[in-house]
């Protein structure tokens, strides 16, 4: 499916494939600042309130709870000025990192973090960002005892990593809770070292779930108004039976009071993994889907605008042999409901490879069930992955078009980029650019990978 697009600053020709689930880059839509995607319960008399202080709830975590730092070579650049944060556009930790010139010697550049202990065997939950690309981590515990702390396995695309210490038999580890239990309006807690101050607690509530920020393709977050700054990264969210909830991920830098978290269930499905391997394997189903809008629900028959309608289905994957079809709308895959296009990509991606489930389609109004044996996504290079920071005058960000993906778009060649993020309110967003799609020019002028994005806008920007 082609479909042309404007952007309002430059113009863009773009090969429009929706959200793909199963694919390795960014696969849902990036949700609007303003929308809700959780309502707050009726308050009944039985309702528990809110406590009188949080103390004896930040003394039982506290042991659990590191402070991480880290430390990284950073290789001279020659004359060129650099303002960007050297462990990557993610890390929020911008106050630590100052700008440097070049014409001199190779130095190191430090940052800080959070995370907590899950094990007594020394295994300890922190983000991706915190550790990436770390030559040394440094784990402080709240008693002050310091240890080095090696990378087991890290994740990109949820932004979780698992780090382990040796050395210590008395280890406190955090217990995990469920955060599908979570409400909107339920007290939490933040610990975290916010700016290196180590052992820092904020307390504020659930302000909304299953948040989209245009982070990653399985954004899923608990949105909260617990202080969160940086340093606060891979920390917990804690509710008031001392359980983790969440791990503090990210903050919108132009907001007040705004922070976001990881659920810990989706981290209770990656740890093991990363443990284990390493790395995280995830399944695929091989189409690109769309939302059901309210004028496709009625011009496909169908009584509510639910589920996630197949655009394409990939030639030989795994639901091209199951018999899916263009237009099949997935309600059901096993057994877990489908109520958009954002969650189909994080049902099929937690699924074992090589399970063989029972999918329901609406088709032609009539809900029909296929039995689909889940494939493995494959992993992608580093150089398939370069990703472009967010463009300031744009609001995208992207990266490289793989030969895997452009297979199943059906695309002949991998020329080109796929939009990973898109900022709230931005001029792309405005255009209405997404998550997922293919930009492979422009202002005419073909793009074969990053590179040539940033070098082409960069032009388009100066005028020339």
């Amino acid at each position: 499916m082609k479909t042309k697009k404007n952007f309002k600053i430059v113009l863009i020709a773009l090969l429009l494939a929706g959200a793909v689930a199963g694919f390795g880059y960014g696969m849902t839509a990036t949700a609007k600042t303003g929308e809700a995607q959780a309502s707050t319960a009726a308050i009944s008399a039985g309702s528990p309130m809110v406590p009188g202080n949080f103390s004896d709830l930040a003394e039982k975590v506290r042991a659990g709870v590191v402070n991480i730092q880290v430390s990284k070579k950073v290789k001279n650049a020659g004359f060129e000025r650099f303002g960007r944060n050297p462990f990557g556009d993610r890390n929020p930790f911008g106050d630590f990192f100052g700008p440097f010139e070049g014409n001199q010697p190779d130095r190191k550049q430090q940052g800080v973090g959070s995370g907590f202990i899950m094990s007594k065997e020394g295994y300890i939950l922190t983000n991706n960002h915190v550790v990436e690309d770390a030559d040394q981590i440094k784990v402080k515990l709240a008693g002050g005892k310091e240890f080095e702390g090696k990378i087991v396995g890290r994740d990109p695309k949820t932004d979780l990593a698992l780090v382990k210490i040796a050395g210590d038999s008395d280890l406190q580890p955090l217990k995990l809770g469920n955060s599908d239990d979570l409400k909107v309006g339920n007290w939490v807690v933040a610990v975290g070292s916010p700016f290196g101050l180590e052992q820092t607690v904020t307390a504020g509530i659930v302000s909304a779930k299953g948040r989209v920020i245009g982070s990653g393709p399985y954004d899923n977050f608990i949105q909260t108004d617990a202080s969160i700054n940086p340093g606060n990264s891979g920390g917990p969210l804690i509710n008031l039976q001392g359980e983790v909830v969440g791990i503090n991920t990210a903050i919108i830098a132009s907001g007040q009071g705004i922070g976001f978290a990881i659920p810990i269930n989706m981290a209770k499905e990656i740890a093991p993994q990363l443990q284990k391997r390493g790395h995280v394997t995830r399944g695929l189903l091989g189409v690109a889907i769309q939302d059901v809008t309210p004028e496709l629900a009625k011009s496909l028959g169908l009584k509510e605008s639910k589920g996630a309608l197949v655009s394409q289905v990939v030639p030989g994957g795994p639901a091209d042999k199951a018999g899916f079809e263009q237009g099949d709308v997935i309600v059901n895959f096993d057994g877990r409901t489908v109520g958009d296009s954002k969650d189909l990509p994080r049902i099929v991606a937690s699924t074992p490879v090589g399970k063989t489930v029972t999918v329901k389609l609406l088709r032609d109004g009539k809900e029909i069930e296929r039995q689909a044996k889940v494939g493995e996504m494959e992993e992608e290079s580093a150089s398939a992955t370069a990703k472009s920071p967010i463009h300031p005058s744009l609001g995208v960000t992207v990266q490289n078009l793989t030969p895997q993906v452009a297979r199943e778009l059906g695309l002949k060649k991998s020329a080109g980029v796929v939009v990973t993020g898109v900022e709230p309110g931005s001029p792309a967003e405005e255009a209405m650019i997404q998550v997922g799609d293919v930009i492979q020019a422009v202002n005419r002028k073909p793009v074969k990978n990053v590179d040539d994005f940033v070098k082409i806008v960069e032009k388009a920007k100066s005028g020339g």
